[in-house]
């Protein structure tokens, strides 16, 4: 569900500096155990109301996939107080904007309104919880609509299988194999009931966090509106997540995939990588910027631009709560083939496990992510995230001050180790990403 913040995005900004601010934040617990995080900044006259729960793809059944991605559509058809249809007319009748977006980890709800509706957004956010109808009449709703979204985003998109591929290889036990769009025919059988029981059993208050962040001018008011909406919802049963520990890879995987959508064919090298909450992962983020960000990494510059072997080079950390996947991908062109793209991936992944980096390199990562940082704390939006982000999934919400620091720090031999740590050949999926034969024929 993606809703364009165009309208408020002038007064979102609170002005991106050149060097890190940090963000002050209260926080604290209601009686029922919902997480309560605060953020003021009256610089404009908007407030952000948002809730994450913790609840994702991963928390499905492997014969109901698909449910978390659901219920961030179903829980917007309406609640007892407010009539099916009516939601997005209250938020836009009262000059708000409102989203919604689900992962593997969590999904995450919220409004911006006008600093003014504050007490309008709390109250809708707590009906979302507490009040939610789920009948069969939005669930036939939704299930077409999601469906709809499937088609586009990866049936029916070129490369849009890619992810969902990759991560059928990477995981076997854990439920990351599955994407978060889940299985259409998983929907089609669940009953009426298992999307009841799936809603009680995650969206309490004991499994989210609520943030206020934007122009709170009355901390003690904003405060008291939050008993009043959220006090009073029971605490739902303690949530027992199951542990998947994945095998290691210790050999190759070599695996290929005929999609109809496109016409150009893709190498991918994908390698299994920790937690996001580790440290080994912040150093394969400045590993992914180092070799593929931007026309002037190692790999762009080498393979598209100086040697002309493929058409685009790229790669990236897909980073979550209990594994990632660090993603290369090159699209070759002309005589070259898959292998000799690889072949030229590994000689620069051989260098970064063999080398040092020079420290300029080093220095332009750091100045990178020290803007990345700045920018992703430049709206109201992004700071609630963030501290919704950092509280629920790495549990520690400081870390939206203190996470940078954790980059500055990382040392040249840091990136030297880990990339001898992860990125070797008997370590990962290579995958051939081809246009479908019959229709490579057709041409």
């Amino acid at each position: 569900m993606k809703k364009s913040l165009i309208a408020l995005s002038s007064m979102l900004m609170l002005g991106g500096t050149a060097h890190a601010q940090k963000v002050a934040f209260e926080e604290y617990d209601l009686a029922n155990g919902m997480h309560v995080i605060l953020h003021n900044d009256p610089s404009a006259p908007v407030v952000i109301t948002s809730v994450m729960y913790h609840v994702g793809a991963k928390d499905e059944q492997p014969d109901r996939t698909g449910f978390a991605h659901f219920f961030e559509h179903l829980l917007f058809e309406g609640t007892e107080n407010i009539k099916r249809g009516e939601w997005f007319k209250i938020v836009t009748s009262n000059g708000g904007v409102n989203n919604a977006n689900t992962t593997e980890d969590r999904t995450y709800y919220y409004e911006v309104f006008p600093s003014n509706n504050l007490e309008l957004g709390l109250w809708m956010e707590s009906e979302r919880m507490l009040h939610p109808v789920i009948n069969q009449i939005g669930v036939d709703t939704q299930n077409e609509v999601v469906k709809e979204e499937k088609r586009l985003r990866y049936d029916n998109s070129p490369y849009g299988q890619l992810i969902p591929q990759v991560k059928k290889y990477m995981f076997n036990k854990h439920p990351y194999r599955w994407t978060t769009i889940g299985s259409m025919e998983h929907l089609d059988a669940a009953k009426l009931e298992e999307f009841q029981a799936f809603n009680k059993k995650f969206y309490i208050p004991n499994n989210a966090v609520l943030i206020v962040a934007g122009d709170i001018s009355n901390p003690t008011q904003t405060k008291q509106w939050i008993e009043k909406y959220f006090g009073s919802i029971p605490k739902g049963p303690a949530i027992v997540r199951q542990t998947f520990v994945e095998d290691p890879i210790t050999q190759p995987i070599n695996a290929t995939f005929e999609d109809s959508n496109i016409q150009k064919p893709m190498v991918v090298a994908a390698y299994r990588t920790p937690s996001m909450k580790t440290r080994d992962a912040r150093v394969l983020d400045f590993i992914s910027t180092y070799l593929s960000d931007g026309k002037s990494s190692k790999l762009y510059k080498k393979i598209v631009d100086d040697k002309k072997m493929a058409l685009q080079i790229g790669a990236f950390s897909y980073n979550q709560e209990d594994y990632g996947t660090y993603i290369l991908y090159g699209m070759p062109q002309g005589e070259f083939t898959s292998k000799d793209v690889i072949k030229e991936v590994d000689e620069e992944i051989v260098k970064l496990q063999t080398e040092l980096i020079s420290e300029t390199d080093l220095q332009k990562l750091k100045n990178k992510y020290e803007n990345q940082y700045v920018s992703g704390n430049s709206s109201v939006e992004g700071i609630a995230d963030n501290l919704a982000t950092y509280y629920l999934l790495y549990g520690d919400v400081n870390l939206i001050n203190t996470e940078i620091n954790m980059y500055n720090s990382i040392t040249r031999e840091e990136i030297r180790e880990v990339a001898k740590k992860y990125l070797n050949p008997n370590q990962r999926l290579l995958l051939d990403y081809v246009p479908a034969k019959d229709k490579a024929e057709n041409k």
